[in-house]
């Protein structure tokens, strides 16, 4: 419990051998329950994430917990970085989680920057946060030239469909929610591709919640990103054309289209081509 919230923490893993175990491991005290969520991997993560937790648990039992503080979900088919968070959101929903935090399996999210994503969602006005790694140069620090860009392009894109026109990193998975706007969200609606972040801010948009955006430097070691781009890139654009369009017709029925509507589509249009 961190500050008389109760916190969850989403952990989503596919084929992260080698690395989500210490995710697992350094798993903050304060957190009341995790779901680290296999999305039918095909190296050892799955193993690893049961070794990992049995002994996290073990310990916790140890200091006096009567209810395991990590349980372990497996997928039996693939369904996406979008099917895993919301197996997550779903567990964290029926145990009632005040806070439920979301990070990846591949250990690029620092723990200690939790409680800058709790507090946000807790006591600084928002119902969700998410980190942001394009403050400054020194945020960046290894991010490679081509990945700046491409975030900065789908910032970009993000704002004009989500209506978050100040939300920078959109691409960044590092989230937190509270219990309010995760009972309000459309889980089994939420997109179960990489877009899932970008189908999250959209949903939220309509809803008429506050997003923050949490300044954190960027991390990275050996791990190998999933993202096949010759489909990341046209799927995606579909999804925030599409939610652009449902955004418009939801929150500016009584309205002609924003001008940029025409842009959009065609700068969509062209990026698929």
């Amino acid at each position: 419990m961190y500050d008389g919230n109760t916190i969850g923490v989403v952990v989503k893993a596919y084929n992260e051998e080698g690395f989500v175990g210490r995710v697992v491991d350094t798993l903050p005290e304060y957190v009341d329950r995790a779901y680290v969520i296999d999305d039918c991997s095909e190296d050892g993560t799955w193993r690893e994430i049961v070794d990992h937790a049995n002994r996290v648990n073990e310990q916790r039992r140890g200091e006096g917990s009567f209810e395991p503080t990590i349980e372990t979900v497996r997928h039996e088919e693939n369904r996406g970085v979008g099917g895993g968070l919301k197996t997550g959101y779903r567990r964290a929903l029926e145990d009632g989680m005040d806070v439920v935090v979301c990070v990846d399996g591949d250990g690029q999210m620092n723990p200690n920057r939790m409680p800058l994503l709790i507090e946000a969602v807790t006591t600084g006005g928002a119902d969700y946060a998410k980190g942001n790694r394009l403050t400054s140069r020194d945020d960046r620090g290894r991010m490679s030239t081509w990945r700046w860009f491409g975030n900065t392009l789908l910032t970009g894109l993000t704002r004009l469909s989500t209506g978050y026109w100040t939300v920078t990193d959109s691409q960044n998975g590092y989230t937190a929610i509270n219990r309010d706007a995760l009972e309000a969200l459309p889980v089994e609606e939420l997109y179960d591709g990489y877009g899932v972040l970008n189908d999250v801010l959209a949903k939220l948009n309509v809803d008429g919640r506050v997003v923050a955006d949490v300044r954190m430097p960027a991390e990275y070691g050996s791990e190998q990103s999933g993202i096949q781009y010759g489909s990341f890139v046209p799927n995606l654009s579909l999804l925030l054309l599409r939610n652009f369009v449902y955004r418009q017709r939801r929150k500016s029925a009584s309205r002609l289209p924003h001008p940029s509507a025409l842009g959009y589509a065609l700068g969509v249009v062209a990026g698929v081509a």
